[in-house]
């Protein structure tokens, strides 16, 4: 079988990319679209270099579970090790599962494909329609996410600071991606923070960037914050509260307090 070199790092990097984001996806990282980008590129740069290194098959198999592993801490945003071993382990358990289904798939149609190189490439460049699945997946959940906001959406939260606390309605914004110090940032109108911190001075602060250009957005710490969902509550303590730069009528809350309760 004759294999183009494009077309092998086109191959890899689409591969790379879908299991890359697959694996963010799994273990809820926060990571943007271009670091698992950066760690597509850097498959593919593998993929063109790890022919000319001449190794046996034992060598061969480490090189290409570190390669793994570098992939993930390239591609990944992480808090902390464990993080990371929940990033990695789903990105080689996916690689894992992929690769052997693939095999039985090539196997079961005799489709010639080509293995031993540390990738497996086909006749049929399967990780390039998997890629644009992906996109149009990624599309998708972005315009769902959009039609989300609506009342189902709206909750009902109690901001506490101190001996002071204030009702605000809010909603989850998949679009929030303001982060204070690693912490998540959700973001009240300016009416509500002077009511809940009267004189009190705001000394945080974190630079976002709207539509009239950079601005700093001034940050504090909510001793906790109550969510009402209609048929549940949930508390949260000290939650990173934003004031909007902007007018705003509602607080848009950051999609990670989502993460470890279900609606």
């Amino acid at each position: 079988m004759q294999v183009y070199v494009e077309l092998a790092v086109v191959e890899n990097f689409c591969m790379d990319f879908t299991l890359l984001y697959a694996a963010k996806a799994a273990s809820k990282n926060t990571a943007g679209i271009f670091r698992i980008f950066f760690g597509a590129c850097l498959g593919a740069a593998v993929a063109v270099l790890f022919p000319l290194i001449k190794a046996g098959a034992a060598w061969s198999a480490v090189i290409k579970v570190l390669s793994g592993l570098i992939l993930c801490l390239a591609a990944g945003k992480f808090k902390n090790f464990k993080s990371y071993l929940k990033f990695a382990g789903a990105f080689l358990a996916f690689t894992a599962l992929l690769g052997g289904a693939l095999i039985g798939v090539f196997s079961l149609t005799g489709t010639d494909y080509l293995s031993g190189s540390g990738y497996l490439i086909s006749s049929v460049p399967v990780g390039i329609p998997l890629f644009g699945a992906l996109l149009v997946i990624i599309g998708a959940k972005k315009l769902a996410a959009r039609l989300k906001k609506s009342n189902k959406n709206e909750v009902v939260c109690r901001i506490y600071a101190g001996q002071s606390h204030i009702d605000v309605k809010g909603f989850f914004d998949s679009g929030n991606k303001v982060y204070c110090r690693g912490a998540p940032v959700s973001v009240i109108p300016e009416y509500a923070a002077k009511k809940i911190l009267g004189e009190k001075r705001i000394t945080d602060g974190v630079k976002i960037h709207t539509v009239a250009g950079s601005k700093i957005m001034q940050v504090f710490t909510a001793d906790k914050i109550e969510i009402n969902f209609g048929e549940k509550s949930d508390t949260f303590k000290n939650v990173k509260i934003g004031v909007s730069p902007q007018k705003i009528n509602c607080a848009v809350l950051h999609p990670d307090l989502l993460e470890d309760i279900n609606v």
